[in-house]
């Protein structure tokens, strides 16, 4: 009887749902967000999911306006333009939003720490020595590698990897929930 009930509340569940338009989600890597407006401006998995890793490389950004109400959301997020390290062939993959395109820079390191539990302080920007210090959460490494003067130049944000965020949704530019899951423990819930 008991399980007779479950599957008719589950069917219910289900129907009413269906009824009131099921929304969508989708998921991105932040490069800007506005405290003051609420504006996410991301970086969508082109893979949608489907991949087992994410691949955020879906032009152009996508910018979506946080939950109207602040208990939807997780902790906010933080923008960076950094979207890629490829440790294997020394590659860097930012986004230059000036040419709103993707710039992979390929690097020489000077030095490189793996298993760094926790990357605070990042990016470290050294202009006399000409060098730049990332960390790579992915892959819990932090690099220093040196940098042409073009390279120096850009903003610091350039050398961090922004949070990443999934949201849901009903019309695409409003998330009705939005959870950072780069700063969300999933194990405490």
């Amino acid at each position: 009887m008991c399980d007779r009930r479950i599957f008719l509340v589950g069917a219910a569940a289900f129907w009413m749902a269906g009824c009131a338009g099921m929304g969508s989600v989708e998921q991105g890597r932040v490069i800007a967000y506005d405290r003051t407006s609420g504006q996410v401006t991301l970086i969508r998995d082109s893979t949608g999911g489907k991949a087992p890793q994410a691949v955020y490389d879906a032009l152009p950004p996508i910018s979506v306006r946080s939950p109207n109400d602040r208990h939807e959301m997780g902790p906010e997020p933080q923008a960076g333009k950094l979207m890629a390290v490829d440790l294997k062939n020394r590659q860097i993959t930012i986004y230059d939003s000036a040419a709103n395109q993707f710039r992979t820079i390929p690097y020489t390191p000077i030095e490189e720490r793996h298993n760094v539990a926790r990357g605070t302080g990042f990016p470290l920007i050294d202009k006399e020595k000409r060098t730049v210090s990332l960390y790579w959460r992915e892959e819990h490494t932090v690099i220093t590698f040196p940098v042409s003067a073009d390279l120096l130049a850009l903003p610091s944000d350039t050398w961090k990897g922004g949070d990443i965020v999934r949201y849901y949704f009903k019309k695409p530019d409003q998330a009705l929930r939005m959870m950072n899951v780069t700063r969300t423990d999933l194990s405490k819930s």
